[in-house]
C-alpha cells in the first residue's frame, strides 16, 4: 500500500475501522505539517515531538466525530493547537516567565531593517522567548487568532494578550539585533 494511492477521506475511513495500516500511513503523511506547527511552539524538538504524538492520539480517538465535509487539515490544525495550549496550561508552573521589569527597552520602528533571515534562525529566536510569549506570538502572528480567541484558549484577558504581543515582538527585535548584529544607520544617527 503506498501513502500516495489513498486520499484522506480513505485513510481516515480505514482508522476508524481499525486498521493500523491506515494509522500509519496518515500520521506519515501529516506528520512533516504537524511537526512544522509544532516546533514554533516548543522550547526544543522533543517538546515538539511529544506534542504532535499527543495530537496524533487525540486525532486517532476523535477520528469518528470528524465531519468529513471539512477539511481534515483544518481541524488537524485546531487540534494541534488545542494541545500546544494544554501542554502550556500543563507546565505553567514549569515556565519561565519573565517580569515586565526586565523586560529590555528597544526602540518602537514599523521600518526594521530586516536581512535574509532562515526559517532556522527565525525558529532559534523563537526559542528563547519566555513560552507564554511565545504561545501569544504564534497564535496571533502566525495562526492568526485574534485577541478575543487567544484570551479565551488561554484563560486570559484581551488586554493580557495585546501586551504580551507587544512585549514577545519587542524581545525578538532584541534578540534579532544581538544575534544578527543589525544595525539600521537612521537610528544611529537620530
Amino acid at each position: 500500500m503506498q501513502n500516495e494511492g489513498f486520499s484522506d477521506i480513505e485513510l481516515i475511513k480505514g482508522c476508524i475501522a481499525g486498521n493500523v495500516r491506515s494509522q500509519e500511513m496518515l500520521y506519515k503523511r501529516f506528520f512533516s505539517f504537524a511537526m512544522s506547527v509544532c516546533i514554533r511552539y516548543a522550547v526544543n524538538q522533543d517538546d515538539a515531538m511529544e506534542i504532535v504524538n499527543d495530537s496524533f492520539i487525540k486525532v486517532f480517538d476523535n477520528l469518528k466525530n470528524f465531519d468529513t465535509s471539512r477539511d481534515f487539515k483544518s481541524w488537524f490544525t485546531q487540534i494541534l493547537v488545542n494541545t500546544i495550549i494544554d501542554n502550556y496550561r500543563k507546565n505553567f508552573k514549569h515556565n519561565k516567565v519573565l517580569p515586565e521589569e526586565y523586560l529590555p527597552e528597544t526602540i518602537e520602528r514599523e521600518d526594521t531593517y530586516v536581512q535574509n533571515i532562515s526559517i532556522k534562525d527565525i525558529l532559534k529566536l523563537l526559542s528563547q522567548l519566555p513560552e507564554n510569549y511565545r504561545i501569544i506570538f504564534n497564535l496571533y502572528e502566525i495562526e492568526g487568532y485574534s485577541h478575543e480567541e487567544i484570551g479565551k484558549l488561554t484563560g486570559i484577558a484581551t488586554s493580557t494578550s495585546r501586551a504580551k504581543l507587544t512585549r514577545a515582538k519587542k524581545m525578538l527585535r532584541k534578540l534579532y539585533e544581538k544575534y544578527f548584529n543589525v544595525i539600521n544607520k537612521y537610528y544611529e544617527t537620530v
